[in-house]
Formats: structure tokens, C-alpha cells, sequence
């Protein structure tokens, strides 16, 4: 009996791998998924690929077009004309009914249109590099976001975690200690008020604990969505927070870097491109004062007869063909084409003022963010210290309490001061994250 309940857990869990599948990741390893994976990269990818065709779209209207028609018409009943019956010999002022023509006949024809100059074609060229640009600048801000996020996140479900272990060893030691006081105050040596204490203590840890790990499995399920993932896979993290913290990804950046790193930034650079944008449709619009031409050549082939025998080889054809160009010159647009210029050219004037402003802002951004990291890391080191001595301080009340030396007040104070000391050095750490991350999406790294 045994062997066959073993023999079926153990299908049960080989079952439920099959479906559900596990994944075990570092930060670096989610940062390459979620790359690839997440779903508005793959919406921004798309949009490239949409520019690369519109770039072929436009390079293809100045290259020659060719066009083929057929046309067949069956008369069920065909038009009849008057004409004065009097060309036949009749009597002046009557009319003959005449029909002309086949009752079917079939047109085939083939047209060449070839562009030869147009001023808004030559802009079209030149905003393909531009329109391409401004894509990519798109993809690579989403990507940006898309990593900011991944380790936001990554590190969130990491300090949550580190959260609920400091809430469970709290946990533990209240449980302890209220089992200790709760014997003392039975004992006659505490009083009811200490039991109290502990218990409105353990109380709030808690609730704290349950909350808290509610958190983890949202968070968890968030950093599932950005990996493009389903919420029923399993995913494990690999990586600890010290490592994270520890393996250089949180070293402040070599400070002659500085001055470099606006020209990479991502705001900076569409901006630019914005600027250039802007450029060319003032240009589009100055070369709607230009005229445009374009040339054309024509061929038919026409077939007639009262039957169907146009796959006849004794059918006769009779061909035409036309070759003409064609001369558009603006005169006088009763000024619509100076307003949408003037209009275009102050477009142009905001792109750039935009552009400085832009500059302006992120090189105090950045000066800013270097400084707030450098900060973070102070912060971190600071509260990291303070944690221990909050321990060791937390450790010998305990030893204090039990021999009657405080009172359950007093170590109540005690135990707050300790938790407040893991909340600021969990905070510290996020803080840290938060500022380096600010820090790496301002210069694109």
C-alpha cells in the first residue's frame, strides 16, 4: 500500500511538471528574456519592421509604375442613333435608326507612369533615415522602461522576501518570549501587562507577515507579465539580495563619464530627431512651390465583332499608343501654401527650443541622480550598521527582561527600534535600487 501512494505522488508531481513549467532565473538571465519576450518590446519591434516597409513604399512612388487593363463589352441591346435619313437618299426632315459598331469587343491595355521631378518626393527621401530613426528611438525607450521595470521588480520580489524572514524571526521570538512572560506572570514574577504588551506586538507582526506576502506573490506575478510569461508558470529566482547588491551592478559609475552621457540619452536623442522632423516638413512645405512631372506612355489593343471570337487567330486587333507629360505648376493659392510654411517653419523653432530645454533638463537630471545614488549608497551602508547594533541591543534586553532587570515596556520599546531599523535598511536598499536605475536609464546603459 505504501509503495502504490508513493508510486502515485510520485506521478502526480512528474504529471504537474509536464504542465506547468519552471523556470529559475538570475537578474541578468529575466533582463534577457524579458527582452525578448515582453510584450510591448515586441509591439515596438513590430513598429520597425512597419518603417522599414514604408521606407520601400516611399523610395517605389518615384520608380515607375505599370499598369494593365482589359476591358470586354456584350451589347445585350445596342444604342441606336438618328441620323438625317436624306445621306441615304430618304426624304428631308426624317431619320434613319443606324447602330454603330460591334455588338462585343474587348481593350487591353498597359500603362507606364515614370515620376521625373517632384520637391515633396525628394523630402520623402530624406525623411526615410529620420522616419526610421524616430522607431528605433521608440524601441529603445521601450526597452529602457522594460528594464527598469524588470529590476524594479526583480529586486521588490527580493525584498519582500527579505521582509517576511525578518518578520518570521520576530515572530518566533515574540511566540518565545510570550510563552516565557505568560509562565512568569502565572509564576506571580511579571505582570498581566507585559503578557499584553507581547501579544498587541505579535499581533501587528502578523499582519504585517500576511501582507507581506500577499506582496510577494503580486509582485511575483508582475515580474511573470513582464517576461511574457503566464501567471500558472513557476518561476524561481536565483539571485539573493546581497548578490544583487554585491556583484557590482550597484557600483556608482566613474564620475569623468558625466559630460559624455546627455548625448546618450534617450529624451536627448528624439528630441534631435523630433528636430529633424520638424526640418523636413518646412522643407516639404517650401517645395510645394515647385513644380512637379511626371511622364507617361500608353499602349491599347482593340478587338470588335458581333461574336465571341477573340481567341480567333484570324481576329483582328488594331493597336494605339500615346506617350505625353504632364506639367503641374503652383500659381496662386490664395496664400494657403505661405500660411502652412510659416506655420511649418515655427514647428521647426519649437523643435529646437525643445531640444535645449530637453539637454538643460537632463543634465541636471543627471548631476542630480548621481548625486541622490551617491547618497542611496551612504544611506545603505549607514542602516546596514544600525541594524546590527539594533540586534545586539535587541539580544541583550532580551537576557535583561528574563532577569527582571527591564520591564516588558521597556523591551517593547526595545523590539520597535529594532523593527524600525530592518524597515530602514530594507528601505535603504530599495531606495538604492530606485536611484540606480533612475541612474542607468538617464545615461542608457
Amino acid at each position: 500500500m505504501k509503495i502504490l501512494v508513493v508510486f502515485l505522488i510520485s506521478t502526480f508531481i512528474l504529471f504537474s511538471q509536464d504542465k506547468i513549467p519552471i523556470e529559475t532565473l538570475s537578474l541578468d538571465e529575466a533582463l534577457t528574456i524579458g527582452i525578448k519576450n515582453n510584450r510591448n518590446i515586441i509591439t515596438a519591434n513590430l513598429e520597425v519592421q512597419k518603417a522599414y516597409k514604408e521606407k520601400w513604399n516611399t523610395i517605389a512612388t518615384g520608380l515607375p509604375q505599370i499598369k494593365a487593363s482589359i476591358d470586354y463589352q456584350n451589347f445585350i441591346e445596342q444604342p441606336i442613333s438618328l441620323i438625317p435619313a436624306e445621306f441615304f437618299g430618304g426624304n428631308k426632315g426624317d431619320f434613319a435608326e443606324v447602330s454603330f459598331g460591334t455588338k462585343q469587343n474587348i481593350s487591353a491595355g498597359l500603362k507606364l507612369d515614370q515620376l521625373i521631378f517632384d520637391g515633396s518626393y525628394l523630402v520623402g527621401l530624406q525623411a526615410i533615415k529620420v522616419f526610421l530613426e524616430e522607431s528605433k528611438n521608440f524601441r529603445e525607450k521601450t526597452i529602457i522602461e522594460v528594464k527598469k521595470n524588470i529590476v524594479s521588480t526583480y529586486s521588490s520580489v527580493l525584498l519582500t522576501r527579505e521582509n517576511i524572514k525578518f518578520l518570521k524571526k520576530n515572530k518566533l521570538s515574540l511566540e518565545s518570549n510570550l510563552i516565557e512572560t505568560t509562565e512568569l506572570f502565572r509564576s506571580g514574577f511579571d505582570e498581566e501587562e507585559s503578557v499584553e504588551q507581547i501579544r498587541l506586538t505579535l499581533s501587528e507582526v502578523n499582519s504585517q507577515l500576511q501582507y507581506s506576502e500577499n506582496i510577494e506573490r503580486i509582485s511575483l506575478g508582475m515580474l511573470k507579465l513582464l517576461l511574457g510569461y503566464s501567471s500558472e508558470d513557476l518561476l524561481l529566482l536565483s539571485n539573493t539580495l546581497e548578490e544583487i547588491i554585491n556583484d557590482g551592478l550597484f557600483q556608482i559609475k566613474n564620475e569623468n563619464t558625466k559630460t559624455s552621457d546627455i548625448s546618450k540619452n534617450i529624451d536627448v536623442r528624439i528630441a534631435e530627431n523630433n528636430v529633424d522632423s520638424k526640418k523636413l516638413l518646412y522643407r516639404l512645405e517650401q517645395s510645394k512651390y515647385l513644380p512637379s512631372i511626371s511622364a507617361f506612355i500608353n499602349g491599347f489593343y482593340t478587338g470588335n465583332n458581333d461574336e465571341f471570337t477573340f481567341s480567333d487567330q484570324r481576329q483582328k486587333w488594331f493597336g494605339s499608343s500615346v506617350f505625353g507629360l504632364s506639367i503641374k505648376l503652383p500659381i496662386f493659392s490664395s496664400f494657403a501654401r505661405s500660411a502652412k510654411t510659416q506655420k511649418a517653419k515655427l514647428s521647426f523653432e519649437q523643435a529646437k527650443i525643445n531640444l535645449e530645454e530637453t539637454k538643460e533638463k537632463i543634465d541636471l537630471e543627471l548631476k542630480a541622480a548621481y548625486n541622490d545614488y551617491g547618497l542611496s549608497l551612504e544611506n545603505y551602508f549607514t542602516y546596514k550598521e544600525n541594524l546590527s547594533l539594533a540586534e545586539n541591543i535587541e539580544n541583550k534586553n532580551q537576557l535583561k527582561y528574563f532577569e527582571g532587570i527591564i520591564t516588558g515596556f521597556e523591551l517593547r520599546q526595545i523590539q520597535l527600534q529594532l523593527y524600525n531599523s530592518q524597515n530602514n535598511y530594507l528601505k535603504s536598499i530599495q531606495n538604492m535600487i530606485v536611484q540606480k536605475i533612475n541612474l542607468e536609464s538617464l545615461i542608457n546603459n
